[in-house]
């Protein structure tokens, strides 16, 4: 049974991957609104979510946010990581850069040891506004779960007809390594068709891609949550942590969650 985020500030949830995470929903508190239409997505389909759908206000953002750290630093919990992720892609929000400046000014005025992340699809970083933000944020975790076009449409739907892994890569090497390349593996079948990214040339074109881009960090993760699509497969540890030993053999840390 997929899920929704029903308010702007959830949690605090212990993350697998950041610890003790506030997170942050920019996204319409009743729908789902995604420039992806993932097959593993938690939130459901895009289809499950027509009609007229508003970003959270800034200003609501901003004082909810500030609400909830006062509250969580009076109880002597303050967050680990403030986690800007909820119902669907955070960098489509139109004021996405000033709500990143107010977080900013938030955390490091209330619990400067917290850090500040986004979980993004990476499709908005042909914005100049969104690069800016997610080059101040502690940690931006941008997704890429192949290297082949074909496989991305099959697993992510972008519904932007020119997207291209091509496109978002280049994009992401604009960070000069600065970045968290996050990648979900599975396998399965959905809408009778096969989906697998964890094959040898699936694992290979992505480890290609891995070593041109030069992220600090990458992270590979499997299925955790209920999905839309109810024929995929959970990928075990252990295959996981071999893909993590192929990303360390070129330099670059690999976590497995």
């Amino acid at each position: 049974m997929t899920a929704l985020f029903h308010d702007i500030i959830f949690g605090p949830v212990h993350s697998r991957r950041l610890g003790l995470s506030l997170g942050v929903n920019l996204l319409p508190t009743e729908s789902k609104l995604c420039s992806f239409d993932c097959i593993y997505c938690e939130c459901g389909w895009n289809a499950e979510h027509p009609g007229v759908r508003r970003f959270n206000a800034r200003a609501d953002v901003r004082e909810q946010l500030e609400a909830t750290l006062r509250q969580m630093v009076a109880e002597g919990t303050p967050p680990d990581v403030i986690t800007f992720a909820g119902n669907g892609e955070p960098t489509l929000h139109p004021e996405f850069e000033a709500v990143i400046d107010d977080t900013i000014t938030l955390r490091d005025t209330l619990c400067p040891t917290a850090r500040v992340s986004v979980l993004s699809n990476a499709t908005q970083l042909h914005r100049d506004d969104v690069c800016r933000a997610l080059e101040r944020v502690d940690n931006p975790i941008l997704k890429l779960d192949s290297a082949f076009d074909a496989t991305v449409r099959r697993i992510n739907d972008p519904q932007n007809a020119a997207y291209s892994v091509r496109g978002v890569v280049g994009q992401m090497k604009r960070f000069g390594g600065r970045m968290i390349l996050q990648t979900m593996f599975l396998r399965g079948s959905c809408h009778g068709e096969p989906i697998d990214n964890t094959t040898d040339q699936e694992v290979a074109a992505w480890l290609r891609l891995v070593d041109e881009i030069r992220p600090r960090q990458v992270m590979v993760y499997s299925l955790d949550r209920d999905t839309p699509c109810p024929t995929l497969e959970k990928i075990p540890r252990e295959e996981l942590q071999t893909i993590a030993s192929r990303v360390e053999a070129l330099g670059i840390p690999c976590s497995v969650a």
